[in-house]
């Protein structure tokens, strides 16, 4: 019991202080409830307040600071499970010539035109179009003399740079590249990396028909998986 009123004396003048009912818990060993009853009747300034408020918050920022950090280096930690994985799983993967043209009708399903008239893909990532290309050479007996580049660029974009860097990325001759169309509604400076849009242009109508043809039967065949297991469930 007296140990009880050391603590409950210690408290009190601690509360005039303007300690925090939380720090006093800290210090003392005492529980919140307990200490809410000996110090129900010691009234705050408003400076008291004020401070403690200010701590309150201080600490609520570094509370969230430490949480965000908690949930970045998590976030980085799955991350890079998963890129294990893909890796580990990649070691598996063997692009063959069927696996490979597989692939590219995929790729150009998704996005090259639906036209019949000559193989027309387009994008704004210099990697896609550098793996649709890399996989066209390697599926075919293509001729270089049949390729054409497009650029569509913002106005504010230098077409010499990147007629050149496109050029050197796709393998194909700055001479066999059409006039640059620049986007006139340009108000807002250009992201740093971005390289405007480039068109490829391939002239073979009998491989395009391929190519959409080939994906094509593939929908056919990912669907007809879909509407087997929905079958069985």
């Amino acid at each position: 019991m007296k140990t009880d009123l050391v603590k409950k004396e210690m408290a009190i003048k601690l509360r005039r202080k303007g300690k925090s009912i939380r720090g006093i818990e800290k210090l003392l060993g005492v529980r919140r409830s307990t200490l809410s009853g000996w110090l129900c009747n010691i009234e705050l300034t408003k400076g008291q307040k004020e401070k403690l408020h200010q701590k309150w918050l201080s600490a609520l920022v570094k509370a969230r600071l430490k949480a965000a950090e908690i949930n970045k280096n998590g976030r980085l930690e799955r991350i890079e499970k998963i890129k294990r994985e893909i890796r580990k799983f990649m070691l598996k993967v063997k692009i063959d010539k069927t696996v490979g043209e597989l692939m590219l009708a995929v790729f150009y399903l998704a996005e090259g035109t639906k036209r019949e008239n000559s193989i027309v893909i387009a994008n704004s990532n210099p990697e896609i179009l550098k793996a649709f290309l890399n996989l066209f050479r390697y599926l075919y007996q293509s001729d270089k003399s049949k390729f054409r580049c497009c650029l569509h660029l913002r106005k504010d974009q230098p077409e010499e740079q990147l007629k050149n860097y496109w050029s050197r990325i796709l393998d194909i001759p700055k001479s066999q590249f059409h006039k640059t169309q620049f986007d006139k509604r340009t108000v807002k400076p250009t992201f740093k990396n971005y390289k405007g849009v480039c068109v490829v242009i391939y002239f073979d109508m009998n491989l395009q028909r391929r190519l959409l043809y080939m994906g094509e039967e593939l929908l056919q065949m990912i669907n007809k998986i879909h509407w087997a297991r929905s079958s069985v469930g």
